[in-house]
């Protein structure tokens, strides 16, 4: 058999998360396992838990690093992937390969692939996709038996890196989604960083913090209940129940008000492997992902952002199935047996139909509710690797990985989260414009003036739009009237590791 040697990782590139550039010469001695990867991608994220287990499982033998090769222009920014690195956890090196010199010398065509490399810097094996925890952890423990054996392990000469200090104290860490409702005056904000809800008025008033601040999955009262990563959400004022998107745990969660407790929804807390179309009871169904959810009468829809489609649940029957799309990813029109989606970050409705962010493809979506429902691209080129930032109308308008989406007044609002914008869509003329920001930063002022950084989720109430502004950690607020951006001062509000839950 012939064995190949794994090309040289170029000193020359970027390097996060390590004192100094790494080489494969000076890691002989050492497993080395090598993840493509890009933080846009749903998939990507899906494996980071898969790298964790395993660099536990061979501390002392295996070096993880990962390779970031861009998708979106955006993310070829070193800040935003440090910034990527915080938030999704991840404890081990990250080359930035700019340009893609890496992929093209390993050969990679997906996200993500995995490159495990022996301790005599040898390629054993390339692995494309998510799901190969099992297959990963095999190679790499028949690896160890074998240079054991040889004697051709040495010891490990990398630090342990630890989550930044810094969000372990703001207020808010990477808010990913928020919820407005004018009715009760409430403020609902997914506080995905520290993995729990937090409650206040619409002026920034605190009424409450639901779980522990620390990832797990724990029914119960509200000051030890556990999420992980929540994302979106929906208020049911008919039940006094918050329902909510738990992505982390690939679950549905079901808050009720009164009673202050919080109970599981749907899902079985496994990830699903299944993408075709399917459904069933709803405690029974695995899902993938979730990652926004809409109500409409007794039916939640949820936008399935780890199976590339949408799927509805009837709260009166307690079952879940999917609505639309094949499992493909792509930006296919049409009725439910041939739409596509690619990782639906974003959900809101009119009451007649469903609009979509569809992240990957850069493009919002309208679906309708009839009995044969269909899916239309209402701006943005709908191509996976086609975007940019341009106003227009229809398939003239370009967007960068749009996360969240509100309807009010007649219009659609969009977080077009790497051009870092707030944009307006007409959906009857389907015409796109920038209503704030456009360049990264944090600050306040009149529509292009203002400043925000990956924004990702909307909401709207009493002429104000609630944006989540993810990489500022905070809540900013567009008012309709005068276009100005101001942020939500949350006084009262501290870090689960600095104060106890309320």
């Amino acid at each position: 058999m012939v064995r190949v040697r794994a090309p040289a990782l170029d000193q020359a590139l970027p390097w996060l998360n390590c004192d100094r550039p790494l080489s494969l010469k000076a890691l002989r001695g050492q497993m080395v396992l090598l993840d493509f990867w890009t933080y846009g991608c749903i998939n990507c994220l899906h494996v980071i838990p898969d790298l964790q287990y395993l660099e536990q499982k061979y501390a002392g033998h295996l070096t993880i690093i990962s390779i970031h090769t861009a998708k979106f222009d955006h993310e070829q920014n070193l800040e935003s992937i440090q910034q990527a690195i915080w938030r999704y956890g991840v404890t081990h090196p990250v080359v930035v390969d700019r340009d893609r010199t890496l992929w093209e010398q390993y050969a990679v065509r997906a996200y993500p692939t995995f490159v495990l490399i022996d301790p005599q810097g040898y390629i054993v094996t390339t692995l494309a996709g998510e799901g190969r925890r099992q297959a990963l952890d095999d190679l790499i423990q028949r690896l160890l038996e074998e240079h054991t054996g040889k004697g051709t392990l040495s010891e490990p000469f990398l630090q342990a890196i630890t989550q930044s200090q810094a969000l372990l104290i703001t207020p808010l860490a990477f808010p990913g989604k928020v919820l407005a409702d004018a009715a009760s005056g409430t403020l609902f904000i997914a506080d995905t960083g520290h993995h729990r809800l937090v409650l206040t008025t619409l002026d920034g008033t605190l009424k409450a913090t639901i779980g522990t601040g620390a990832a797990g999955l724990q029914d119960g009262d509200w000051e030890t209940v556990q999420f992980s990563a929540p994302q979106g959400m929906a208020w049911d004022a008919a039940r006094q129940s918050l329902y909510v998107a738990d992505s982390g745990n690939h679950l549905l969660r079901r808050l009720d008000v009164l009673q202050k407790e919080v109970s599981t929804l749907a899902g079985t807390g496994s990830q699903s492997r299944f993408i075709f179309p399917h459904g069933g009871k709803a405690l029974d169904v695995a899902l993938n992902s979730p990652w926004d959810l809409t109500l409409l009468g007794n039916e939640l829809y949820i936008a399935m952002a780890g199976s590339h489609q949408i799927w509805v649940m009837s709260l009166e029957q307690h079952t879940i199935q999917t609505f639309m799309g094949t499992g493909a990813e792509g930006c296919v029109d049409g009725s439910p047996d041939i739409a596509a989606f690619a990782q639906p970050y974003g959900m809101t409705t009119d009451g007649k139909q469903l609009f979509v962010a569809d992240s990957e493809t850069s493009a919002i979506r309208a679906l309708t509710l009839e009995a044969t429902p269909i899916a239309q691209t209402v701006c943005g080129q709908g191509q996976l690797f086609v975007f940019g930032d341009r106003d227009g109308v229809g398939f003239d308008a370009q967007l960068q990985h749009c996360s969240g989406v509100a309807f009010a007044n007649g219009s659609l609002w969009l977080a077009d989260t790497y051009n870092h914008k707030l944009k307006q869509v007409d959906p009857a003329t389907r015409t796109c414009r920038t209503v704030a920001g456009g360049v990264a930063g944090f600050e306040d002022g009149m529509g292009i003036a203002a400043r925000f950084s990956e924004p990702s989720g909307v909401a709207y109430a009493n002429d104000r739009l609630y944006i989540a502004d993810t990489n500022n950690h905070a809540i900013r607020c567009l008012h309709l009237a005068s276009l100005e951006v101001t942020t939500l001062l949350l006084p009262q509000l501290c870090s689960p590791y600095v104060c106890a839950p309320t």
